[in-house]
């Protein structure tokens, strides 16, 4: 009972705050559901009765999940290794909520800029410092391109972003699976699709190169590709004048056009920096995790962003710490398996209790019985009616 209590006041403290505290109540929510879930599929104890051993598997199976996230240089590395296309896509998803636009499209962006560094990657044999800059950049700028279609089709048509972005995601799909079996990609003596390998200097070097005797160290540096673009879409949003026309049309976009901004130009451009944030991605993958390209490399990192940048708020300190945690959950979930037999199918639930508790805080509210201030909610985005 004093454990509830104790709970319930850190838990006022922190929704008394920030809304950004308020996402920190929704983690802590989610692990709390997830202990609960983890004893009451603990059958075996609960049919012996030990209640005790069940709880207890809860705090082996967390324990576990942070060893094997950070408990360790090979578990960090691993952490960073997950969270550099997460944070690069999360990126993506909240430039377009920032703008009012729902861009789930992240993931045939992703694929699209993925495919332009990857021919980059193996095309050219020049010096790394030349080629590997030329690549990450084909990455970007193939991203954008993919991702101005969808803004020009709502700029020019009304056609909603978010049908389109999923039409574009399939029509990626099978872009890519055409061109790994075109001689153009397609690695040799292979009839399978998939493409060839990244020279040795297109490759992005390793995080932490300066430890030869480690190659369990898989981290690479498209991971500071993606602090720095973490930093320039800060410097974006809150000191350039597109930025701030950007968080104005995404607050309200008919007084945005009424004060004089160019409303159909800012759909495209925000669809395009979203699409270049999710090229960088793709180009991370193929050029730094992988070294050559597969009908699948961009998983569902896609859709994991939109979790990402909802958690993160949008902002860019939140969707880096956002996907530095689901990265965290991935690369610990497979030592959590290994040490107390909790399916690694937990993580996927727990990042659903997260976005389920961001989405609604009033469900927080009723959790903890606790006062959250309607003001400190925020505004993620505009919604389906814009």
């Amino acid at each position: 009972m004093k454990i509830v209590v104790t709970l319930r006041k850190i838990a006022e403290r922190i929704a008394r705050t920030s809304s950004f505290r308020l996402t920190l109540l929704a983690v802590l929510s989610a692990m709390v559901v997830g202990a609960f879930i983890i004893v009451l599929s603990d059958i075996n104890k609960l049919q012996n009765g030990d209640i005790l051993g069940a709880i207890k598997t809860v705090g082996s199976a967390y324990w576990a999940l942070v060893v094997g996230s950070v408990g360790s240089l090979r578990a960090i590395s691993a952490t960073i290794n997950s969270a550099t296309p997460l944070i690069l896509c999360g990126l993506s998803v909240a430039v377009a909520f920032k703008a009012g636009l729902f861009n789930i499209g992240a993931t045939g962006q992703m694929l699209a800029g993925g495919m332009a560094a990857l021919w980059v990657g193996f095309a050219m044999d020049g010096p790394g410092y030349v080629q590997v800059p030329l690549a990450v950049l084909a990455g970007a700028l193939g991203g954008a391109a993919y991702g101005a279609i969808p803004g020009i089709l709502k700029a020019r048509t009304g056609a909603h972003e978010v049908i389109t972005t999923i039409m574009l995601n399939n029509m990626a799909g099978f872009l890519v699976l055409w061109l790994l079996k075109t001689n153009l990609y397609q690695r040799e003596d292979r009839t399978d699709p998939i493409s060839k390998f990244v020279t040795p200097t297109g490759r992005l070097p390793r995080l932490f190169g300066f430890l030869s005797d480690r190659p369990d160290l898989v981290a690479h540096t498209g991971f500071v590709v993606a602090i720095l673009a973490v930093i320039v879409y800060w410097w974006f949003l809150n000191r350039s004048t597109t930025g701030f026309e950007f968080r104005a049309f995404g607050m309200n976009a008919d007084a945005a056009q009424y004060a004089g901004m160019h409303t159909k130009r800012l759909t495209v451009m925000a669809m395009m920096f979203a699409g270049a944030f999710a090229g960088l991605a793709g180009s991370a993958e193929v050029l730094g995790t992988y070294g050559y390209g597969s009908q699948n490399f961009a998983g569902d990192i896609g859709f994991d962003a939109i979790a990402i940048a909802l958690l993160g708020r949008s902002t860019p300190l939140g969707t880096l710490l956002a996907a530095l945690l689901f990265g965290a959950l991935q690369a610990g979930g497979r030592q959590m398996q290994a040490n107390t037999d909790v399916p690694i199918d937990l993580i996927v639930v727990l990042r659903a209790l997260i976005v389920m508790f961001i989405a609604a805080p009033l469900l927080i509210k009723a959790m903890w019985r606790i006062k959250v201030a309607p003001t400190s909610l925020g505004q993620t985005f505009r919604g389906w009616g814009s």
